[in-house]
């Protein structure tokens, strides 16, 4: 029988002491993954939580100990735990098919490992949807030693979203009907109001088969943006004492859905990303993309409350939580922004330069070019694309993107986090040079839904991309799509190509915005085989999933 269940935090601590989360620690720790019903605003939807909670408890370990996690499956179907982040054997990874079988119904297994790192992560699901239904869950693991970062107080944020449809229904939606949640489409009634771009403008884009409001596949039409299981007239509530340091860590648990996080009146000091140190950056928002964490410093001094916004990438809609003095409290909740729209950038082109048309149409739109003509780059910068149905477009001119703000982001007057900004406080642990370059292209046709690496979905590769163990390697991102993908990286860290050698910032995931292009530099350090994806779930559910292997695995280096 299901179990009955609130979110895992429906209580503020009482007197802005201790913490808000339950919490698991030690060397053995259980875990129990069953159906249950979830408490959104009043309304009683159904769910995969973890111990009775969604998200699952807070895992509290520690730099330098041993674990032992015994996982439980209550459910009717397999389940699997990946432990987002953190480096261990591949075969504790938990991804089934690719470093382990999967959990039984009815079956446990223990994943056993040493904690070799700190900082914040989490663990989810992957098996399935189940993570779209509330099966994920923080990790903070604590220095070994003194934590170089001052502060007061912490509070964990772990950011989702949910729906009262079952997210196999979500996904044959998605396949059946492009932009079916998609809300916020402009119409000719708008463009003769001038709330929206011209009629001819809007033709132009039809032409293309492209909608430029497309932003997020999964909106707040059905979406509730949950900040730690709770909706937004929920008011969950952190507390302060005026004049603390507060620690906020940001975890973003979505299945599809990047957030544009600030607090306004309260600047955000980042210092931490992906768990890495970095040198602190202060900025007023910072947009984090699913599966990323950030690690922030507030300094609130009034005594008043403040709204934390956490403004879906779409604003279709917005997490929101309050950070004061006292429970009960609550802030000024500003209202949603100006829907964003794409960009000739966001097709990785410069109109003034080029033209184009798309696969499967007859006309190029005027300064556009033949995306059909794979002569557009020749010899060894030829994208090694397999053209079809998968692949709707290929960028012309991709750009370096990490130092540009998040989509919806480029004109608001206040400071805002891009990659560019981010230098890792401590030095990189391999700085060799790269002896080999590899580039992959994300790949997808939103008409129809279908997502891949160099337009092969994971159920038609044939292959593994090899690496050779310890061997260093720069691997360039193009994202040929439209929509934004936050690639991650099982069982590594990689370093962004953002500025001087040995200070690059490290991360295991990293958004790659339309039309542009990511580089990263990686040790291929850790033996076996690791799951390489969009942690966009639906994304990677429809074929953008890759495996990367790591030879030899053994110690043997010859």
């Amino acid at each position: 029988m299901a179990a009955r269940a609130f979110p895992a935090w429906a209580q503020t601590h009482a007197h802005g002491l201790g913490p808000t989360l339950p919490m698991l620690s030690g060397e053995d720790i259980a875990l129990n993954v069953a159906r249950m019903h979830l408490n959104v605003e009043g309304r009683q939807g159904h769910a995969v939580g973890i111990n009775g909670t969604v998200p699952g408890p807070l895992i509290r370990l520690r730099e330098g100990q041993n674990v032992r996690l015994t996982v439980n499956n209550a459910l009717d179907e397999d389940t699997s735990i990946h432990w987002h982040g953190l480096i261990l054997p591949f075969q504790m990874d938990g991804v089934p098919g690719v470093s382990f079988p999967g959990i039984r119904p009815g079956a446990s297994f223990t994943y056993e490992f040493p904690v070799r790192q700190s900082g914040t992560y989490w663990y989810h699901s992957h098996s399935g949807l189940q993570e779209q239904e509330g099966h994920y869950g923080p990790i903070i693991i604590d220095p070994a030693h003194h934590d170089s970062i001052a502060y007061d107080r912490e509070h964990v944020i772990v950011l989702s979203d949910y729906s009262f449809l079952h997210p196999h229904t979500i996904f044959a939606r998605l396949k059946q009907e492009p932009g079916h949640f998609n809300m916020q489409r402009e119409t000719i009634a708008g463009a003769l109001s001038g709330r929206d771009p011209s009629f001819s403008d809007q033709m132009d884009w039809a032409a293309m088969r492209m909608d430029p409001t497309d932003i997020s596949d999964v909106t707040g039409s059905t979406y509730t943006f949950l900040i730690n299981g709770h909706g937004p007239a929920d008011n969950w509530t952190a507390l302060f004492q005026p004049g603390e340091r507060v620690r906020l860590r940001f975890i973003n648990a979505a299945a599809m859905t990047i957030f544009n996080v600030r607090i306004p009146g309260l600047p955000l000091t980042i210092v931490q990303a992906d768990g890495q140190h970095v040198k602190p950056v202060e900025v007023d928002e910072f947009q984090i993309s699913v599966a990323e964490t950030y690690d922030v410093i507030v300094e609130p001094r009034e005594d008043h409350a403040f709204t934390l916004v956490a403004e879906a990438v779409d604003r279709s809609g917005m997490g929101r939580a309050t950070l004061a003095p006292r429970a009960g409290m609550s802030g000024e909740i500003p209202s949603l922004r100006a829907r964003p729209r794409s960009t000739m950038r966001d097709m990785g082109m410069d109109m003034s330069a080029m033209t184009m048309a798309w696969p499967g149409t007859e006309s190029a739109v005027e300064g556009g070019m033949d995306h059909g003509d794979m002569s557009m780059r020749d010899g060894a910068n030829a994208p090694q694309v397999r053209m079809g149905p998968g692949v709707q477009s290929i960028a012309p001119m991709p750009v370096d993107r990490l130092g540009d703000r998040g989509q919806g982001l480029e004109d608001v007057n206040h400071r805002v986090l891009v990659y560019t900004d981010l230098e890792a406080l401590d030095a990189n642990p391999d700085t060799r040079a790269p002896s080999r370059s590899l580039e992959l292209h994300l790949t997808g046709n939103m008409e129809r839904f279908m997502w891949s690496f160099d337009g092969e979905r994971f159920s038609e590769v044939t292959a593994p991309i090899p690496f050779r163990r310890d061997e260093r390697v720069r691997i360039t991102l193009v994202n040929d799509s439209m929509m934004a993908h936050p690639i991650h990286l099982h069982g590594h860290f990689f370093e962004l190509l953002t500025g001087p050698d040995g200070k690059r910032p490290r991360k295991h995931t990293v958004n790659v915005l339309p039309g542009g292009k990511v580089t990263f530099d990686l040790t291929a350090d850790a033996p076996g085989d690791w799951a390489f994806h969009c942690h966009l779930l639906y994304h990677m559910h429809a074929g953008m999933f890759r495996v990367v292997t790591v030879r030899p695995l053994d110690e043997t280096r010859s």
